[in-house]
């Protein structure tokens, strides 16, 4: 399937933003508001763009009050978004505390492996497993006023206190020092020495980077807004 090169011609007919919506098929049955997700036209370029926000919600349902991001959701519309011919480039949008490792790092890869311009932006937080999502992308802004917490893996419910239960948590975050170093500019000792920093977290191990401070570490690629981070994409698709 040949995606369209050039973009200095105009498209032979202006969509709105229902006849961009319907171009991407509803693979979770819920409209932009209830999916988290829309599609915009502007200067002359088709952008999607998807929240992850709340808990990632992994292979347990969470309880009905819990803002959550369902990976059974998330995955399908981004096989849909990179066969589009009508999609250019992805935007997403992170506020999360973390969840599901195994459900993030799913997500996670399927954004590093698109091959369609993707730009991501931290809000708020991108906590935990959110920092692999945030670094997934091709380029990755955060927000000044916005943090993200990095920690070691965690287990909850029963846990057998034996050697094997304590080499699978660390083969877990090997896995997730690995992909994070491989798709930002941090080194995978680095961040695994962030992980392992005692004395700030008042009940756990870990550190928690500001804004400025997740660009210095060369965990985030620049500070910005969601203007900077839409002009961001445009670009990258106009270069494409």
């Amino acid at each position: 399937m040949q995606e369209k090169t050039d973009h200095s011609k105009k498209r032979k007919k202006s969509k709105s933003e229902s006849e961009c919506n319907d171009a991407l098929p509803n693979t979770t049955a819920q409209s932009p508001e209830e999916s988290g997700s829309v599609t915009v036209e502007s200067d002359d370029c088709v952008i999607h763009c998807l929240t992850i926000i709340g808990e990632i919600e992994g292979h347990t349902e969470l309880p009905a009050q819990n803002k959550t991001t369902k990976y059974e959701h998330v995955i399908p519309r981004l096989v849909a978004l990179e066969e589009s011919r009508e999609i250019d480039g992805l935007l997403i949008i992170l506020n999360t505390v973390g969840g599901d490792i195994e459900a993030g790092l799913a997500i996670a890869e399927l954004l590093a492996g698109m091959s369609k311009p993707t730009v991501s932006l931290v809000l708020g937080g991108g906590h935990s497993i959110g920092v692999p999502l945030a670094v997934a992308a091709k380029y990755s802004f955060i927000a000044p006023s916005a943090s993200m917490t990095i920690h070691p893996v965690r287990s909850t419910g029963l846990t057998l206190g034996v050697r094997q239960s304590f080499e699978y948590l660390q083969r877990m975050q090997q896995r997730i020092n690995n992909f994070v170093a491989e798709n930002s500019k941090i080194s995978a000792s680095r961040y695994n020495g962030l992980v392992m920093t005692t004395g700030e977290l008042v009940m756990d191990v870990g550190t928690v980077l500001e804004g400025r401070q997740a660009v210095e570490e060369g965990l985030i690629d620049s500070v910005g807004n969601l203007s900077v981070a839409l002009k961001k994409l445009k670009s990258m698709i106009q270069n494409k």
